[in-house]
């Protein structure tokens, strides 16, 4: 186990490299100059152009790309244009709402989505496996920022019952976001739950079990629920990539103090180092989450770990 951790781990390596080269290039293809944004459009071309030589953008991108990813490997961000605080700084005063944010949803839809999955594929085609199937196809189908609207509409306009923006660290301020963001996440987990559960409840052994008089609830949850966790275990590590994704336009709608809003207000800001470092973040993020998820997925299944001996 431990010699396919650390080959995982390494396997990061180009991975991570990869993502850096795509975050610099797209920032440098972007329009705008960051020498016009901090010394405004009115500058002398001198002062603008002493501006660019100080922040090295008169170098060839090879030169500029080495520059900045040396610095990033020693935590280096760089400045943030419009604050000019240490982007590693602003970032860092963010991460904790989204990661808290990201983690109650990612808890809620396994919480929900996987007993859902196993309830729906124990009694097939019955009423409630009807039910629990129409949600989720009504659910993936819906976009997050729509669920979100239409949750402050009824949870905060017309009920009253809940806040519709900002962050207190009050539970009640979690419970709209975070059901809006985990929807998606939690209706795909149930419907890939429900699918995989039904492949395994085909199987040999598990007829071999009920034949023995084991009882239903052991033949579910002992005999077929782990070997059927392992394509949901797979899938779990693109859904966080949606959190990830979702999580943008969940705290936009709901004014939540997090990277997901960071990244649109640098955006429209055209503040690029700040939106270069939120983007990387994201990304080391998403690596080191789908790296989990392999490690969680060569515990289920042990022969991936023969597999890279």
């Amino acid at each position: 186990m431990w010699k396919y951790m650390i080959k995982r781990l390494l396997a990061l390596i180009p991975v991570l490299i990869g993502v850096s080269i795509l975050v610099f290039l797209l920032m440098h293809i972007t329009p705008g100059d960051p020498a016009v944004l901090m010394l405004g459009e009115r500058a002398p071309e001198e002062q603008l152009e002493n501006m660019r030589r100080e922040m090295g953008l008169d170098q060839p991108l090879p030169v500029q790309y080495a520059n900045w990813a040396s610095d990033v490997v020693r935590g280096d961000l760089g400045r943030s244009l419009r604050s000019r605080r240490p982007v590693a700084m602003e970032i860092w005063q963010r991460v904790p709402n989204t990661l808290s944010l990201g983690l109650a949803a990612a808890v809620v839809a396994i919480s929900v989505g996987i007993p859902a999955g196993v309830i729906s594929a124990a009694k097939p085609n019955s009423w409630l496996d009807n039910i629990l199937t129409g949600i989720t196809f009504t659910a993936v189908g819906m976009p997050v920022f729509w669920t979100a609207i239409m949750l402050i509409l009824i949870f905060s306009v017309m009920l009253g019952w809940l806040p519709s923006s900002g962050l207190e660290w009050d539970i009640r301020n979690f419970i709209l976001p975070t059901i809006a963001l985990a929807s998606v996440t939690t209706a795909t987990i149930t419907r890939i739950t429900r699918s995989s559960m039904l492949d395994v409840l085909q199987e040999d052994y598990v007829r071999t079990a009920r034949a023995k008089g084991v009882a239903e609830r052991v033949v579910i949850y002992k005999h077929a629920l782990r070997n059927a966790l392992i394509p949901v275990v797979t899938i779990m590590g693109l859904q966080f990539g949606r959190l990830l994704a979702g999580a943008v336009l969940t705290e936009t709608v709901f004014a939540w103090p997090g990277m997901g809003r960071l990244i649109v207000d640098s955006i429209r800001q055209n503040d690029f180092p700040l939106v270069q470092g939120s983007i990387l973040i994201f990304a080391l993020t998403y690596a080191l989450a789908n790296t989990f998820v392999d490690f969680m997925y060569a515990y289920l299944d042990p022969r991936l770990q023969t597999k890279y001996e």
